[in-house]
């Protein structure tokens, strides 16, 4: 089985190429997703991050700050770390068993959002990169949620740049245009897909 780890900067549209490979039948699985849902309320996970951050990251309903918790570590570069050592190996626990039941497929999409900056590289076969122009990916993020525009630079600052993306992509996506070029794309790169995972080879 072949897999996909598929990833880009925000607004890149990473989602939207997701879905239309979920729509061509692949199993797709989505890092972030599971990073929700490894701190519901009543986690070990959960209560974890409260050990190191404290009750304040929760709301009051005793759901996890989401905005809270992203404003410490923003301003706390050294606790990104910790949250970082306590949420990534159950992520990448899921993702494996995740590998694991759909191993006879010809190949899965594991989208994660920050592949390159968090170094999980090794949990997959080839690097899919979603593409889009910085002003593009700025108005797509304004239009979906109430960030600020400061918010969202910051953001893309923390953030691998294009020439770091290029550098580790296997394949590309360009998304500055319409979704039927997108689904084109997705078309095409899905009958590679099928190719390669049909080879010894993946690469």
């Amino acid at each position: 089985m072949l897999t996909i780890g598929l990833t880009g900067g925000i607004g890149s549209g990473k989602s939207e190429v997701a879905d239309m490979f979920a729509r061509l039948g692949i199993p797709v699985i989505d890092a972030d997703v599971i990073a929700h849902q490894v701190v519901q309320p009543g986690t070990e996970t959960l209560s974890d991050v409260i050990t190191v951050f404290g009750d304040d990251i929760l709301s009051p309903d005793g759901t996890l700050d989401r905005a809270r918790l992203a404003d410490i570590v923003f301003n706390k570069p050294e606790m990104k770390g910790q949250l970082e050592a306590i949420i990534h190996p159950r992520v990448r626990e899921r993702i494996r068993a995740f590998k694991d039941e759909h191993s006879n497929e010809a190949y899965i999409i594991v989208v994660i959002p920050l592949l390159l900056e968090s170094g999980q590289r090794d949990l997959v076969d080839r690097v899919l990169i979603v593409n889009a122009d910085e002003p593009v990916r700025i108005e797509r993020v304004q239009a979906r949620d109430t960030r600020t525009l400061a918010q969202i630079r910051a953001i893309i600052q923390n953030q691998a740049d294009d020439r770091q993306r290029q550098e580790a992509a296997d394949d590309v996506i360009d998304n500055n245009a319409s979704l039927d070029e997108l689904r084109l794309a997705v078309h095409e790169l899905h009958r590679h897909y099928i190719a390669l995972a049909a080879k010894d080879n993946f690469m």
